[in-house]
């Protein structure tokens, strides 16, 4: 009925139910060859293109929602607040890994790539393809937005995110590498 253990295992600390898959190659050549690696090549490309096409239209958007000097149709409302970009990040890292992880593992960022390159979970090849891709894919999307808001791509600091009033560019970046490192 049940899974029979033996005790002595248990005691000597050896029993698990599962083995770690063996570390994946420092340089896999024979990975070029395979359609699974341009597929997941071109996920990576995909999911960080949209990442960063709608979470900088919202940056860009809700800057634009709250700004004063607005007039007309395009006077200053509420807009979707500093919790509606966060949930513009989050919702969108959630979907993105969601529907890429079965593909490429759903990376979306260089510093993850980066950190699964060093514990050998990705080859160095199927590590430098991911970052290029990822890096493409990020200018791709921050260009689709400067392409389709042009103007107000420039007037609001090209989306950019910044340290709130009362911090410092140093606490920001140590906020960053922090969170990076609990992100990796």
């Amino acid at each position: 009925m049940g899974k029979e253990v033996d005790v002595s295992t248990l005691e000597a600390g050896g029993a698990r139910d599962y083995k770690d898959p063996p570390p994946a190659p420092l340089v896999d050549i024979d990975e070029l060859g395979k359609w699974s690696l341009y597929r997941a090549v071109i996920a990576e490309f995909v999911a960080t293109l949209l990442f960063l096409y709608i979470t900088v239209a919202t940056v860009i958007g809700y800057k634009h929602q709250t700004d004063a000097s607005a007039s007309g149709p395009d006077a200053a409302c509420g807009g979707v607040g500093i919790l509606g970009i966060a949930w513009a990040f989050g919702g969108m890292i959630f979907i993105l890994v969601y529907c890429t992880a079965g593909i490429s593992g759903g990376h979306i960022n260089p510093a993850v790539t980066f950190g699964l390159f060093l514990a050998r979970k990705v080859s160095l090849v199927r590590a430098i393809l991911y970052m290029a891709a990822q890096c493409l894919g990020a200018i791709c999307g921050v260009g689709l937005v400067k392409g389709f808001q042009s103007g107000f791509y420039a007037r609001y600091g090209c989306g950019a995110n910044e340290v709130s009033a009362g911090y410092s560019t140093g606490t920001g970046l140590a906020a960053e590498i922090i969170g990076t490192f609990v992100l990796v």
